[in-house]
């Protein structure tokens, strides 16, 4: 359809037109400005809860905090948090803690990735406000609304069945977050991004099932699904009875 994917502002050269989008991921103002200073049209389709996330961490840098990010290392939306700042540090989990005694940074200003999962991120930040070479942590969860309230919808909803459908792209990192919280419950979980990827054999003796998804998932698709267990269940109960 005439449109090229590009990760990396390196490879602008591959850019075959004139208009380049950037994704809600967001990016980076410096990634922006040498896109339009290469000539390119830029048109900027980040989600505002993104933004809101350069713009508080900008803010600490400016309040005179060391800036950290709670989130994955490589992914898109962290890359662009970071991608204006000078000197920073990106938290995955405990592991990584270490890294700020490492650096000598002992006034902290933290955010996170905002399809992090809500459990996760508090538990790093006291671990990190338990450190004693720690002296100050200023926090603000970052985490989107939609994101927290998925969450919180399926830890209650996999209270009442024994089987969750969990709809979104197998890259999508909120839509993943929702499989871990199904997982922690354990409660049977399948990550789809069709209906047709559904199977049969998942339905056999189940009598809950839950449908969940990703922020970015079509109504379509969920409603699509939704159509297709309905005619897997109807299917199981006209099979014979097997004595």
């Amino acid at each position: 359809n005439g449109v090229s994917l590009v990760s990396n502002i390196d490879a602008i050269d591959q850019i075959k037109t004139k208009k380049v989008m950037i994704t809600a991921h967001g990016a980076a103002q410096k990634t922006k400005d040498k896109l339009e200073g290469a000539g390119f049209t830029v048109y900027d389709a980040s989600c505002p809860l993104v933004m809101r996330v350069h713009k508080t961490i900008q803010s600490m840098v400016t309040k005179g905090y060391f800036p950290v990010v709670i989130g994955q290392q490589d992914h898109v939306e962290v890359k662009g948090i970071v991608g204006d700042l000078e000197d920073y540090l990106v938290i995955s989990g405990e592991r990584d803690i270490k890294k700020i005694k490492i650096a000598g940074k002992r006034k902290l200003g933290i955010v996170s990735q905002t399809t992090l999962q809500v459990e996760k991120v508090e538990h790093l930040i006291g671990k990190i406000r338990g450190e004693d070479y720690v002296d100050e942590v200023y926090f603000v969860n970052t985490i989107c609304q939609p994101t927290r309230d998925r969450q919180v919808a399926v830890r209650d909803l996999a209270e009442q069945v024994d089987l969750m459908i969990v709809i979104g792209g197998y890259n999508s990192s909120n839509t993943k977050k929702l499989v871990q919280v199904c997982n922690e419950k354990n409660i049977e979980a399948h990550h789809i991004e069709s209906f047709s990827q559904l199977e049969k054999n998942w339905f056999y003796d189940k009598k809950h099932v839950g449908i969940t998804a990703g922020t970015s998932t079509p109504e379509h698709v969920i409603n699509e699904t939704h159509k297709a267990i309905l005619q897997i269940a109807e299917e199981i109960d006209s099979e014979p009875a097997v004595h």
